[in-house]
């Protein structure tokens, strides 16, 4: 099935259809990214990271891969509140990446954070290179969860963690119900007054709601064989970090 500008349903595409997707939409609204973000999310996308941030640890290598690293967020947050570490952040989007780098620059991290075009299913690194692994709101996007915690799992340490930072439908009644209105009606009305792809924002809304749940999601963390799996909700639970350990 080609892929249209009117952007068909995850549930209709495959998994590489659906890769191809993903890289057409963020390729789309790169120039406008940050912004419809923090526009969007009411500015708490920035406490969600800091958050995420602050929680990370490092104990051997002092590196971070932040996978799907989109304009760098993560990695220019995280560079700065540990100042010892390295970053690596890896996207499949090349615009995305230089946008990132349009940022790193100017703020003097150019030599503590490396920008990496890259596949989060085959990952540039040698087993155990890192101490700890982020994904913020990247995971939902890629189809074969599954193989991509695999991969993360081959390069961190033993006792290294993984930290993800992901959107999801809130389980309260009255503010899934409000959520729903927001995702389904609201935010791609919004997004009209500030990107030319629009249709790009009714994918992203959907990613949300087809995403598992936040036990689901632990579930499927514990099945690749990470352990001491915890989950802590944000913002009433539009938004979990999931971390889990690999095992010593």
């Amino acid at each position: 099935m080609p892929i249209s500008n009117a952007y068909p349903s995850i549930k209709d595409l495959s998994n590489e259809q659906r890769v191809l997707l993903v890289r057409r939409i963020f390729s789309s609204v790169t120039d406008r990214y940050d912004f419809l973000n923090h526009f969007l999310s009411v500015g708490r996308d920035k406490a969600w990271r800091r958050f995420l941030v602050k929680r990370l640890v490092f104990f051997s290598t002092h590196r971070l891969l932040d996978l799907a690293t989109g304009t760098g967020d993560v990695a220019i947050v995280a560079a700065r509140y540990h100042s010892r570490i390295q970053v690596f952040g890896l996207d499949f989007a090349k615009s995305m990446l230089d946008a990132a780098a349009e940022k790193i620059g100017p703020i003097g991290l150019s030599g503590r954070i490396s920008l990496i075009e890259g596949d989060a299913m085959n990952l540039p690194f040698p087993d155990g290179s890192f101490d700890a692994v982020t994904v913020s709101f990247g995971i939902r996007n890629m189809p074969d969860r599954r193989g991509v915690l695999e991969e993360i799992v081959r390069i961190l340490l033993p006792g290294g963690k993984v930290y993800l930072l992901e959107l999801t439908t809130p389980q309260s009644k009255w503010f899934r119900t409000l959520y729903l209105l927001y995702l389904n009606h609201i935010l791609p009305r919004m997004s009209r007054w500030f990107t030319k792809d629009p249709a790009a924002y009714q994918y992203l809304a959907e990613s949300i709601l087809q995403f598992p749940s936040a036990d689901d999601l632990a579930n499927e963390i514990e099945q690749v064989g990470l352990k001491d799996v915890q989950k802590f909700p944000l913002s009433l639970g539009i938004t979990y970090l999931h971390e889990g350990s690999k095992p010593q």
